[in-house]
């Protein structure tokens, strides 16, 4: 809805992205910016120390921590409305001792990339969580193969939720989402989105709904409609090959604003 005339940053939330080892900045940055250009009103990232001088210099409104400790962690974790995990994560103990710290908190939480790896090793099951794997990812947190994945995506999507609880979403053409009593299939999106960062995207997408006041399953159809809306948006002058994540974003504005348009 249109933002009340006296409104500041606090009322729109704010999204915590943990992830960015070394060499994989790019992935939660983009998770960020996302995450503002869908109206978060802050956005804070806790990343390897390498990272954290660095990764704001482009985008000055990210907030960029240095973690070594979970006790630099816990009062970020503290302050936030809604957590991403596994944004350039890797699987290293430094990714585990983020991922296990994380997990014990009873916030709204997106699972993503190596977090859902870290998750496949150690299975557990949460309501008030968003879990976002790719076909790879998903064969891997329901021990199957790939081909069984892709035979029947619906049943898959419905195994994941059952299994890990919240909602389940499944990346790919006609993305699903699947809530407790609830299937979704999204009619956006195309085959240029097949490149490196479209999912880290996505996550700082849905993530900016939810701090913004949406609730888990609402901000998960909602996102993966606007993130394929903004896609296809930015196709249309220049063709599939070639589309970056970033190209998203001006459209992903669009997007959150229609009411004005």
């Amino acid at each position: 809805p249109p933002r009340l005339r006296y409104a500041h940053k606090g009322n729109y939330g704010h999204v915590l992205i943990i992830g960015g080892d070394v060499g994989y900045s790019g992935a939660a940055r983009l998770a960020g910016m996302a995450a503002l250009r869908c109206g978060a009103g802050l956005v804070s990232i806790a990343t390897h120390p390498e990272n954290a001088v660095v990764m704001n210099t482009i985008y000055p409104e990210l907030m960029c921590h240095g973690i070594q400790a979970v006790e630099q962690l816990t009062p970020l974790l503290s302050k936030a409305s809604v957590i991403v995990i596994g944004t350039g994560l890797g699987q290293s103990d430094w990714a585990k001792m983020l991922f296990h710290a994380t997990l014990a908190m009873d916030k709204p939480l997106i699972v993503d990339a190596d977090a859902l790896n870290l998750l496949a090793q150690s299975p557990c099951k949460k309501n008030n969580w968003i879990l976002t794997p790719h076909v790879g990812e998903a064969a891997r947190l329901l021990a199957v193969t790939t081909s069984v994945i892709q035979t029947d995506r619906f049943q898959s999507v419905q195994a994941l939720q059952q299994w890990y609880g919240g909602v389940a979403l499944l990346k790919g053409a006609g993305t699903l989402i699947a809530s407790e009593n609830t299937l979704a299939i999204s009619n956006t999106g195309n085959a240029g989105m097949a490149s490196g960062g479209m999912g880290d995207v996505l996550v700082g997408v849905i993530a900016s709904l939810i701090a913004q006041g949406l609730s888990l399953q609402e901000a998960t159809q909602q996102g993966v409609y606007g993130h394929g809306w903004a896609a296809d948006e930015a196709v249309k002058v220049d063709g599939e090959r070639g589309l970056l994540a970033s190209d998203l974003f001006v459209h992903l504005r669009r997007w959150v604003n229609q009411w004005e348009f």
